[in-house]
């Protein structure tokens, strides 16, 4: 059986690594008990499956986990949450649980996009909407990046699905993006950049990842409706 599991990565946990976060998960899981599979070999490891990777610095309302867990374990999902949240360190927040039906693809191939909250400092609110309808406005949006050691230049715009400037705040102007992720897609470093002269990076959030099938989106976690989950 596999579990799912949202988390939330939020103040100074979020200048964790990526890395060190899975390190984290794992001495949390084994402090809570919970019956995590492991795979075979010389050095075996917790069966553990992370989603789309969140860059050092940024937080996020929604982080997610899939947990291999050995045949025939039960598992409390209602109750799941505040366990972990107990033994998690400050700023990662387990928010829920849920029993991940067989077949479903993982979350590095699931998740189609994500939504940020980005705090651009340097462009006042008029500039950064003027600045975002002509990014959205653009049927073309070329850049060079970095792929294997070498530039490439890529077309990003079929990344930029929603641009929407909502505040003036004292450390800059609120962007809600809605960027995607497959094929290399956009990230919000990368969109400030194409925002132009002036444009920096503040905090950034990560506050939704949607999944795509069938034309019909959602998020990666639906909680099971029954608090006991067993294995099949």
């Amino acid at each position: 059986m596999r579990l799912r599991l949202r988390f939330t990565k939020r103040g100074k946990v979020r200048f964790t690594s990526h890395r060190d976060v899975a390190r984290i998960w794992e001495r949390t899981l084994r402090r809570v008990e919970l019956p995590v599979a492991r795979s075979q070999g010389f050095s075996p490891r917790p069966k553990l499956h992370f989603g789309l990777a969140l860059s050092t610095g940024h937080e996020s309302l929604a982080e997610y986990l899939d947990v291999d867990l050995v045949e025939g374990a039960v598992v409390d999902t209602a109750a799941l949450p505040a366990r972990l949240t107990a033994a998690l360190p400050g700023g990662l927040i387990a928010t829920a649980a849920g029993v991940v039906a067989p077949g479903t693809p993982s979350l590095q191939h699931a998740v189609t996009s994500s939504r940020w909250e980005i705090e651009v400092g340097g462009l006042d609110l008029p500039t950064l909407s003027t600045r975002t309808e002509a990014l959205l406005a653009a049927t073309e949006l070329v850049m060079t990046r970095q792929r294997k050691g070498k530039d490439v230049s890529d077309d990003v715009r079929p990344h930029l699905f929603h641009l929407r400037p909502t505040a003036a705040r004292e450390t800059g102007s609120l962007l809600i993006a809605e960027l995607g992720s497959q094929n290399r897609g956009l990230r919000p470093s990368e969109l400030v950049t194409l925002l132009g002269d002036g444009a920096s990076e503040g905090l950034v959030r990560r506050t939704h990842q949607f999944t795509e099938h069938d034309g019909v989106r959602s998020e990666p976690l639906t909680p099971a409706p029954h608090a006991e989950a067993r294995a099949s």
